[in-house]
């Protein structure tokens, strides 16, 4: 696709995504969660799995398939409170995480291979974006209307976009938390650290239901 030399819709939209996509929210504590259980590779994979959430959001925008599921409200309100009962539940295992004194004596059986552990950072990296209406509205909304016609070549290119700076801003969450892996493995720290990604995660639920 032939894009001209100077596009303003364009960059516009770069623009959003990239405040978006540095905004910390539910993916971001997703990823920073595998970290600290499994570090950085852990923390990638989740990332991957987050990236190909926001890629099966795109086709079904793409396909129509987001704007049926937003026009239907019990469809809707389910992945709503589906979403925000995943990310309580996870909140609330990083929450007793915390306040166990032993600090791991909850730690999952994931973290005892590291393929388990790379598979359950993906799962849970798709499930919690895939469970995210916002990304449902972002590629319902906000992509159509950097749209200046029709195209499904144009609508590709942004998601793309997306996608791709989503997933380098992941990654680069993992690696900045794997690297201060000295300080955060220190029983106290990894605790401070474990009760505030259960407060965003839990946070975040309650935000997910209003």
């Amino acid at each position: 696709m032939k894009l001209p030399a100077h596009d303003p819709s364009l960059t516009a939209y770069v623009t959003l995504t990239a405040l978006l996509v540095v905004t910390p929210g539910s993916s971001t504590a997703m990823v920073i969660r595998h970290v600290l259980r499994g570090g950085r590779t852990a923390g990638l994979a989740a990332a991957a799995g987050i990236a190909a959430a926001n890629s099966l959001w795109a086709v079904a925008a793409g396909l129509g398939v987001t704007a049926v599921v937003t026009r239907a409200p019990l469809v809707f309100s389910a992945i709503k409170v589906g979403g925000a009962a995943y990310l309580a539940f996870l909140g609330a295992r990083a929450l007793i995480r915390a306040a166990t004194p032993s600090g791991d004596a909850l730690r999952d059986d994931g973290m005892l291979d590291s393929t388990i552990g790379r598979r359950s950072a993906f799962r849970d990296g798709m499930a919690v974006n895939l469970l995210n209406p916002p990304i449902a509205t972002f590629y319902l909304v906000v992509v159509p209307s950097f749209l200046p016609v029709p195209s499904a070549g144009r609508f590709a290119l942004l998601a793309m976009i997306h996608i791709g700076m989503a997933l380098i801003c992941h990654a680069a969450w993992a690696t900045g938390f794997d690297a201060m892996r000295s300080v955060w493995a220190r029983p106290a720290a990894r605790r401070v650290i474990d009760a505030a990604v259960a407060a965003a995660l839990l946070a975040l639920a309650f935000r997910m239901l209003r």
